[in-house]
């Protein structure tokens, strides 16, 4: 049983961080109905942000992760700026290609500005306290003080974004530009903006899930948000992309499945990422519009 919950422990830790990336790509679909493929390069860059804020310009890792976040925002607001603005009213698939090329070219930038070696994002290089990794005994189970860190930034994050979301004026605006933007301009708001806005609270998000993951897995390179990203795109599908409940429940639906059969079922470990495309294929073929999907209609 101890080892149960030490399990779970790690499994909510990592569907936690899939939880904050999805919500990115969810937010961003709802609003615009674009698939945002660079923001898993957008988590990328709030780790080398970190990194470079502590290793170069000597700052408290507390103030470097909280400038990391800033910037990873500011960062996804300039994509939206330069990238997708000038499409608003092209077709879906221009959008798209768009994204592919931006998350491209946030690839190979990285690459040439920073290097294609991986960089280590550990304790010893500074990088966090050491008494992160601190083991404590709690009731004969046994958890790292990085976990319960990881699973408290992650409840913060959450309730924030939903009282955003939910218990503002600006959150107002994003749900309803979410259902028409045109008569949403009618009435007076800036959707602009608003947009704008919902870019930099999942970049922000990005970053504070990035700063885990690095924690978590302590290395850093171009490709980094890769496989995270493509992960928690596919929790944003299980879930229902568009909904903010679905990619924070398929985050964790991802992350507890993965633990859980590596776990308890390691003769099979080696399929870890085969289980994440094995839940979309099933949630696809028996819900199609994803947990909290809601089926839309189209005219024709």
């Amino acid at each position: 049983m101890t080892d149960f919950f030490q399990h779970l422990v790690n499994a909510l830790s990592l569907g936690g961080i899939y939880a904050l990336i999805a919500i990115g790509y969810t937010m961003v679909y709802g609003i615009l109905r674009l698939i945002n493929f660079a923001h898993g390069d957008i988590f990328t860059y709030g780790i080398y942000f970190a990194f470079y804020g502590v290793s170069l310009f000597l700052l408290p890792w507390w103030v470097a992760f909280i400038l990391s976040i800033f910037l990873t925002a500011f960062l996804g607001a300039l994509v939206e700026r330069i990238a997708y603005r000038p499409l608003r009213d092209a077709p879906r698939i221009s959008a798209l290609i768009t994204a592919i090329g931006v998350s491209f070219f946030l690839q190979n930038f990285a690459t040439v500005v920073f290097g294609g070696r991986a960089k280590s994002f550990n304790p010893q290089t500074g990088m966090y306290p050491t008494f992160f990794l601190n083991v404590l005994n709690i009731a004969g189970v046994k958890l790292r003080v990085l976990s319960l860190i990881t699973l408290g930034t992650i409840a913060v994050s959450l309730l924030v974004l939903v009282w955003i979301v939910y218990r503002t004026k600006v959150g107002m605006a994003m749900r309803a530009i979410s259902k028409d933007i045109p008569t949403t301009r009618l009435m007076g708001v800036n959707a602009d903006r608003i947009i704008t806005f919902t870019f930099m609270i999942g970049s922000a998000l990005a970053a504070v899930g990035g700063l885990l993951w690095a924690m978590t897995y302590p290395q850093v390179y171009p490709f980094t948000g890769v496989i995270p990203g493509l992960k928690a795109f596919i929790a944003a599908v299980v879930g229902g992309i568009g909904s903010i409940q679905g990619a924070m429940v398929g985050g964790f639906v991802l992350g507890i499945s993965e633990i859980m059969i590596v776990a308890f079922l390691p003769s099979i470990a080696g399929y870890r990422d085969a289980i994440a495309y094995a839940i979309l294929l099933f949630v696809l073929l028996v819900r199609p519009s994803g947990i909290f999907g809601v089926e839309v209609s189209e005219k024709v």
